[in-house]
């Protein structure tokens, strides 16, 4: 049977996304594709892993340019199943709810007129990608207090989230109050490190659960990660440094560690909760390094991206 040419553009929506924002974006694509004189279709995404599924076949069968409409995890299933894949962008239209990841390609949380002119316009680079245990990343994955967040705001791993915004913020506060760091060994090329952290981020972004830049330095194509590990602290010093993160300051304190590397390995004496680009998993050992120039996005040229123009 002789294969079918895909439209060059393909629009995949997580209808869940947002709470359903993403699937009502559906006549202003259209209106987007019209204005443009674009040939492309538009699918929806039907369940954990769909996406992934859909952007491989487009790509297979001739598209150019794949964009996710929906939040983080919407845009790690394609763009995990893109990388290193020729001839092809990925793009995002920010329709979830922390939408992070946007943040790197000079985007705003939600598009504008203007914003869609942009990304019609084409304008593409490479950018790196993390994988931790086989699992790719595209802003960061965390262990600690932020995965103990992402654990208590989902019923199982790869559930649907209990809550939005108010919810998240609820747990954010509870675990603040409660979580107990756990003893880790970080190994690195730089160094050996055994320490009780309250926050260890492994990041290629800078932006995390909508407003904290914990990592603050990061450059998504340097072929480096960003480690942002913060050590134990006490209830006073968690109220102290975390009105700090939103602005990076946080780095001035003697607990913060931060430093780049290009691989690392992390263990703990027990399966601990981790998140990738928000997905929560769980595991004991994680072997993390980076993929350099894995991906070609669509970004922002005069947005406030986090990108090194080569």
């Amino acid at each position: 049977m002789e294969k079918m040419q895909s439209p060059e553009w393909v629009f995949i929506i997580n209808p869940a996304a947002g709470g359903g924002y993403a699937k009502t974006l559906k006549p202003t694509i259209e209106e987007m594709i019209q204005k443009n004189a674009v040939k492309a279709e538009i699918v929806y995404s039907e369940k954990t892993g769909h996406a992934a599924e859909l952007a491989r076949h487009y790509a297979a069968n001739g598209s150019k340019y794949i964009i996710g409409v929906g939040g983080d995890g919407t845009f790690n299933e394609i763009a995990g199943a893109l990388i290193h894949t020729k001839g092809v962008t990925a793009g995002i239209v920010p329709a979830g709810t922390g939408n992070d990841f946007i943040q790197i390609l000079g985007f705003p949380d939600r598009f504008t007129d203007k914003d869609w002119d942009v990304l019609f316009e084409r304008k593409a680079t490479a950018m790196d990608a993390g994988l931790c245990n086989g699992l790719p990343f595209f802003n960061g994955m965390g262990l600690g207090f932020d995965a103990q967040v992402a654990a208590e705001n989902y019923t199982a791993p790869g559930a649907v989230k209990k809550g939005g915004k108010n919810k998240y913020i609820y747990h954010i506060v509870k675990t603040l109050l409660f979580y107990n760091e756990k003893r880790m060994t970080v190994l690195s090329a730089e160094s050996r490190q055994e320490k009780d952290c309250f926050i260890n981020t492994v990041a290629i972004g800078r932006r995390f659960a909508g407003s904290f830049f914990l990592t603050p330095k990061a450059i998504a194509n340097d072929g480096l990660l960003d480690v942002c590990m913060i050590e134990r602290l006490s209830l006073p010093e968690r109220f102290m440094i975390l009105p700090k993160v939103p602005k990076g300051t946080h780095l001035q304190n003697k607990k913060v560690n931060y430093y780049q590397s290009a691989k690392l390995e992390i263990e703990f004496t027990r399966e601990v909760p981790f998140h990738v680009d928000g997905e929560l998993h769980f595991a004991k050992h994680f072997n993390v390094s980076i993929l350099p120039d894995a991906l070609t996005v669509i970004y922002n040229p005069s947005g406030n991206h986090f990108f090194r123009i080569k």
